[in-house]
């Protein structure tokens, strides 16, 4: 808890640090996985304990909503991104962690779901229930992405792929985790719709520069 020994300017200073050594590629490439499974028609879960379940349910919604343009949104037709956000299933998690153990509650929601290519984002490094789920995606042929804080426990060394806040602090690494998913819902939305920076006009400019600098090589 940095908040005990740092004052509020000392605490902003060291989110600017943390946010200064994040991983960008990490970041981009766990989008670029996002919007493979929404252009592959492919299913994302999300999943966590604790803050980390609020912050996949928060996740979940967003990319669930916001990755449609408003124009769509009566649009039946319209291509949708498909999130499950496993640790908002309030009545399956009672049932399976009271009748075969906490463990099991996200493993046994992917079991009824998830296919072979699907995408699943796992927060909480060394929860039994978090590993698990990990283990059986990785089995089954889903892309795995584990979010960490500290030294990233053993979900760093397990999940196929990684975005690791590299802080002491779990208050910190869920607001990164926070700060890092905010991005990629905008630039999801702006790759689906083919707005801002993968607008038609800017992509095809990029392109044409792109021929020109081969060319002139």
């Amino acid at each position: 808890m940095l908040g005990l020994r740092l004052s509020l300017p000392e605490y902003l200073e060291e989110c600017c640090r943390v946010i200064r050594e994040l991983n960008l590629p990490d970041v981009q490439d766990l989008s670029g996985d996002l919007f493979d499974a929404w252009h592959d028609g492919k299913f994302v879960f999300v999943c966590g304990n604790g803050g980390a379940g609020s912050t996949a349910g928060h996740f979940a919604e967003d990319l669930l909503k916001s990755t449609l343009d408003p124009v769509d949104f009566q649009n039946d037709d319209a291509k949708r991104l498909k999130v499950m956000s496993l640790s908002e299933n309030t009545s399956a998690i009672l049932a399976w962690a009271n009748d075969e153990g906490f463990e099991r509650i996200f493993v046994e929601q992917l079991k009824n779901f998830a296919s072979p290519g699907d995408v699943l984002i796992a927060m909480s490094g060394n929860s039994k229930n978090i590993l698990q789920a990990v283990e059986w995606a990785n089995r089954h042929e889903l892309v795995t992405w584990g979010l960490t804080g500290y030294d990233g426990g053993e979900l760093r060394t397990l999940a196929s792929r990684n975005l690791h806040i590299s802080i002491g602090d779990m208050g910190m690494a869920q607001s990164m985790h926070l700060l890092v998913f905010h991005w990629i819902l905008d630039d999801l939305h702006s790759r689906i719709n083919s707005k801002g920076r993968y607008s038609k006009r800017l992509f095809d400019a990029a392109v044409v520069l792109h021929s020109k600098e081969v060319t002139d090589k």
